[in-house]
């Protein structure tokens, strides 16, 4: 059961010290919308910066950055204009709109994936309107999820929208990471950035958001030579929730590996992709023993996805969803080649021996087909040579561009059966897509962080943030604002900050004790205190942050461990 008083603490405590805090609060705040305060935007771009590392140290995987405004017609090929919807429905009393699965979930543990006939069933039961406690609803029905915009003015503005994910920026580019990579699968793009959904009612501060921070790799693998890790060789143990409809139901513990060989996990490269979602909580401060992998029952599959799997992270609102890892299979290039008539989203399959290969195909007989068609006669040829379910008879309408067809004759072409060697194929990749939601990630990382506890007959609370996640890694702290304390301070914070990978902050106000629990509160593992003794020798005090132990320290060796992450080898 939450600890209600716990939450309104910890909320509280984020709008006070600049970590989280409701968005145009002073015009009565937008509901789905938040600010990042200066320690918050610091924690969010550091945690954001060790996701990015995690992943390029890979050395397959490069970052890429595409505009957030997507043209319709993107969205069309994805399948979001047509399936990126939610249902709603209407308090008839007061006319108050909700999330229909939200307000049916205590009935049901996969509420999302029920249709409107089965969630309107639910609601007939007698539930209460949040607002009003009346019982009678509107039908629900879908809403699509998306912002929509235009790009343009007036009427010559095309349709667009304010993307919902920034897997299709990564899909559009493939051709150019195809070129980088030097024509070699796998490879991957991973993007971090905005994200936009118009939630019908956001909800549970940072976890429900209509402007979002995502964080998503798409990876690009040849089907029929999936990557495999050696998974055997992790020792942790994890809980997993099997996907209840199959043969492997209920709730278990076991190691990456096992449930790989156990077939729960259906693809080697997805089970990869759930170890390193696990590495990384687990560095950035996710209590291990609060995550679980969740897998997706085939009525709530998304549109695009073969299995998926969410990885769920338990705090004060239960648990959440925050990563979501996919099979994607080959949907979004095939839809988009497809859609655009683009030959560019395929790669290059080499054969171990050339293999005898039977073609029926339809010669153009050059002859004719130039001075009939002039100037599209290149793209008839073209067009020729790409059917592949060839017409029972001539003439036949032949489609050469989106929407333009033309008649082919007899005489213009010759049906020809022809025995060739070929030493490869084209096919088109699969895409395996790790989704991190980097809010509630960081929801999670303060939540698991927080801790309460009574000092001197007072509250004290402080987070005990992961090292490189808090929003400065140390703080300096003169004694007394006088006798060239504050000179010297300044000089160390400086000399911190100049450091790569290192930050500091000066504070010189109030008692030493209440600047302790200050930088305490807000999850800075060390301070640096500067008094009588470092004007004399240039040593400091550092102060451990989690059990508040002190040693002394000189500068230059406090420097050189803080740029290389060795300062815990003081104490």
């Amino acid at each position: 059961m939450a600890d209600e008083g716990r939450l309104e603490r910890l909320s509280a405590m984020l709008r006070r010290r600049g970590v989280v805090l409701p968005a145009f609060d002073i015009y009565g705040g937008v509901s789905g919308l938040i600010d990042y305060g200066p320690v918050g935007a610091a924690i969010r771009r550091r945690l954001t910066q060790k996701w990015v590392d995690h992943w390029l140290s890979h050395g397959d995987i490069v970052e890429i950055d595409s505009p957030t405004i997507t043209p319709e017609s993107v969205l069309v090929a994805s399948g979001h204009v047509g399936e990126f919807n939610d249902l709603m429905t209407e308090c008839k009393a007061c006319g108050s709109v909700f999330r229909a699965d939200h307000l049916v979930e205590h009935l049901h543990p996969n509420a999302d994936s029920l249709n409107s006939d089965e969630i309107d069933k639910l609601l007939d039961t007698g539930i209460e309107c949040p607002s009003c406690s009346e019982t009678a609803w509107t039908p629900a029905q879908p809403m699509n999820l998306m912002f929509s915009t235009t790009i343009g003015a007036m009427s010559t503005g095309r349709t667009a929208y304010m993307r919902p994910e920034t897997a299709q920026g990564m899909f559009m580019l493939y051709p150019a990471l195809y070129r980088h990579f030097r024509q070699k699968l796998p490879f991957g793009a991973i993007q971090t950035g905005k994200g936009y959904r118009n939630e019908i009612s956001p909800r549970q501060g940072m976890i429900r958001l209509r402007e979002f921070n995502m964080a998503e790799l798409e990876y690009f693998i040849d089907p029929e030579n999936p990557p495999i890790a050696d998974l055997n060789r992790r020792t942790e143990i994890v809980h997993l929730v099997p996907d209840p409809d199959g043969p492997h139901a209920g709730e278990t513990r076991m190691g990456f590996g096992a449930a790989l060989s156990a077939g729960i996990v259906r693809h080697p490269t997805v089970a990869w992709f759930l170890a390193r979602t696990w590495d990384f909580l687990v560095e950035v401060g996710i209590n291990p023993e609060k995550i679980r992998f969740r897998q997706h029952a085939s009525t709530e599959m998304a549109h695009y996805a073969e299995d998926c799997w969410d990885c769920e992270i338990h705090g004060e609102h239960g648990w959440i969803e925050c990563v979501g890892i996919a099979n994607r299979t080959c949907h979004d290039l095939e839809s988009h080649e497809i859609h655009s008539n683009a030959k560019a989203l395929r790669a290059w399959r080499q054969f171990a021996e050339p293999r005898s290969q039977t073609l029926d195909r339809l010669a153009p007989n050059g002859a004719v087909i130039g001075p009939t068609f002039r100037g599209d006669a290149s793209a008839v040829v073209a067009a020729l040579e790409a059917l592949t379910d060839l017409p029972d008879s001539l003439p036949f309408e032949l489609e050469i561009a989106d929407g333009v067809s033309v008649t082919i004759e007899e005489g213009m072409v010759e049906r020809r059966i022809e025995t060739v060697n070929v030493s490869g194929e084209w096919y088109t990749p699969h895409v395996i897509e790790p989704a991190f939601g980097i809010d509630r990630i960081i929801w999670h990382v303060l939540d698991h962080a927080y801790e309460e506890a009574e000092k001197e007959g007072e509250a004290y609370t402080f987070l005990r943030l992961s090292e490189g996640i808090s929003s400065v890694d140390c703080v300096v702290l003169p004694l007394f604002d006088k006798e060239g304390m504050p000179e010297l301070a300044r000089e160390i914070t400086s000399a911190v900050n100049s450091l790569p990978h290192a930050r500091a902050e000066l504070d010189s106000s109030k008692s030493i004790g209440r600047r302790y629990a200050r930088a305490d509160e807000i999850g800075i593992p060390w301070a640096l205190t500067v008094d009588h003794t470092s004007l004399e020798d240039g040593s400091v005090t550092i102060r451990r942050r989690d059990d508040q132990l002190q040693v002394r320290g000189f500068v230059d060796e406090i420097l050189s461990r803080l740029s290389n992450g060795t300062i815990q080898e003081l104490f």
